[in-house]
């Protein structure tokens, strides 16, 4: 994915509030990209769990990377459950199917090690998620719209956030290069870690060679 998407074609500011007017809420979901054998994948987890309680579930392209084209990650990523998922279906368009927990949970997995931030999407006068989308900073409207203006802010949250060893940390600056939130850089040849940045995606997490990362609770 792009690093820099400042000068990429992307909506308009205009747009960006119109969307932003539209959601409820945008929570970061960290995924345990640990894979069991038998590929039942992740452990129990708030997206698993998301999924498990869907009747229906659907998958298309990322309507963002398909609009935009600034990156070359996958774009069959973008999964609608229940309400949102006969809507999708009934609109037929960006290729959209039906798919099992199954092959809900390989999506994640493979997005989450293209660099994706998992997202759920909250709609208004809902109680629940109806989308699940795996967004890039360079083409997808939430969290271009955050580095560049910063109005999705106040819908932009989460449950957890990355807590570091510095015992274990070798300063390898593995887990830069996959903060899309800016959140990590090196200084005098140290990783330096601002928590006041991190949304708890989790990405740093799986690219961390001493497992010196973790996810925790945000108090």
């Amino acid at each position: 994915m792009n690093s820099d998407p400042r000068e990429l074609r992307f909506y308009s500011e205009k747009q960006l509030q119109e969307i932003a007017d539209d959601i409820d809420k945008a929570v970061t979901i960290p995924v345990n990209s640990m894979i069991e054998v038998d590929h039942r994948v992740f452990d129990l987890s708030e997206v698993e769990n998301i999924l498990r309680e869907a009747r229906k579930i659907t998958v298309q392209d990322c309507g963002c990377r398909t609009e935009n084209g600034n990156c070359d990650a996958p774009k069959e990523v973008c999964i609608g459950l229940d309400e949102e998922a006969d809507y999708t279906l009934g609109q037929g368009t960006l290729n959209v199917r039906e798919i099992d927990i199954d092959e809900a949970l390989e999506i994640l997995r493979m997005s989450h090690e293209a660099g994706l931030v998992h997202m759920a999407y909250v709609f208004k006068d809902k109680d629940k998620p109806g989308l699940i989308c795996s967004c890039c900073n360079c083409c997808c409207h939430t969290l271009g719209g955050l580095l560049r203006y910063g109005i999705h802010a106040e819908v932009l949250s989460s449950k957890l956030i990355a807590l570091d060893d510095k015992a274990k940390c070798i300063n390898c600056g593995e887990c830069i290069s996959r903060c899309v939130f800016e959140a990590r850089w090196m200084e005098q040849d140290k990783m330096v870690h601002d928590m006041s940045k991190c949304m708890g995606c989790g990405l740093c997490v799986s690219s961390c060679p001493t497992e010196a990362i973790c996810m925790v609770e945000r108090d």
